[in-house]
């Protein structure tokens, strides 16, 4: 069953805004339909490029779908327009919708801006473009703007800063709603990693430092998290990946700044909390995690703890 993906499409659209977040969720493996809804049939976008075909606003949105709003080339100018007044009301009125919880809200960039104007940011916790941060803040005084983050999400309001971070914030949500493989795998198809800034919340070890581009790293990597419960000899994995174990160890060093090791015994970890959180004893998650033993499992949560 496919999620439903509403892009509000609104003349002097930001293209990448739109464009970015679209095709990260569009290799999905068709996890999502994306449709595209305005006021307005055609719409001139940043670039001078023209969106035809533009569908008219539905009355309601089905549950479960993600609305979102790109950000406008001037949100200064754009969001005063008739058709962003007609968007703006529309948006009032799914306003019961989005507060419950049927639908989730993206806005990418200054799309935030117009979501401020539509109530729908009242008390939440969000952030938007360094440049259009003083707007966000007129349009709703009671948002609690976190201006040095790259996307926040505040139950089930999600909002990225400025243009490419919508694609980051695009793979956070096929992290969240298809798992970390399937967002893995469109990150790698678009040579596009995951970036947080030091507030965001961390990354899965399963998508955890694979923000680079070496291919001997990601073929470790890949490696590794197809079987993180075996025992793998570092020149096994070395010569599997085609590089000597020492080139190898170097590597992860100067791009990842841990060891081989400490990176499988990362995935180790998060195997075997998955193990416990389905309500295993600590045995047998060790086990299946690759650990010799509970007690072992245990010296290795509390030496990522500390």
């Amino acid at each position: 069953m496919t999620i439903p993906v509403w892009f509000l499409t609104l003349p002097g659209v930001m293209t990448l805004d739109m464009t970015g977040p679209a095709e990260t969720l569009q290799l999905a493996d068709g996890a999502f339909s994306l449709r595209y809804i305005g006021p307005q049939e055609s719409v001139p976008t940043s670039t001078g490029m023209t969106i035809g075909q533009v569908e008219p606003l539905p009355e309601a949105l089905p549950a479960d779908s993600l609305l979102v709003i790109p950000g406008v080339a001037d949100s200064s100018v754009a969001f005063d327009t008739p058709q962003a007044i007609a968007a703006q009301h529309w948006l009032m009125r799914q306003q019961p919708a989005i507060h419950a919880g049927q639908i989730k809200l993206v806005c990418v960039c200054s799309g935030s801006v117009l979501a401020a104007r539509s109530g729908l940011l009242h008390g939440v916790r969000c952030t938007t473009h360094h440049e259009v941060i003083q707007r966000l803040k007129s349009a709703e005084p009671t948002a609690i703007i976190e201006e040095a983050r790259i996307f926040v999400e505040d139950r089930n309001i999600y909002t990225s800063a400025g243009i490419t971070a919508g694609i980051d914030l695009a793979l956070h949500l096929i992290h969240r709603l298809c798992g970390p493989q399937t967002a893995l795998a469109v990150a790698r198809e678009m040579v596009v990693w995951f970036r947080r800034s030091g507030d965001d919340p961390q990354l899965s070890p399963w998508l955890r430092h694979r923000n680079h581009i070496n291919p001997a790293i990601h073929r470790t990597q890949d490696l590794l998290i197809g079987e993180p419960e075996r025992n793998w000899p570092l020149e096994e994995i070395a010569a599997r990946v085609h590089v000597s174990s020492r080139h190898l160890t170097r590597l992860f060093r100067h791009h990842l700044g841990i060891s081989v090791r400490d990176y499988h015994e990362q995935l180790r970890l998060a195997l075997a909390r998955q193990r416990l959180q389905q309500g295993e004893g600590a045995e047998r998650a060790a086990l299946a995690a690759g650990f010799s033993s509970s007690r072992q499992l245990k010296r290795a949560l509390q030496r990522w703890q500390a």
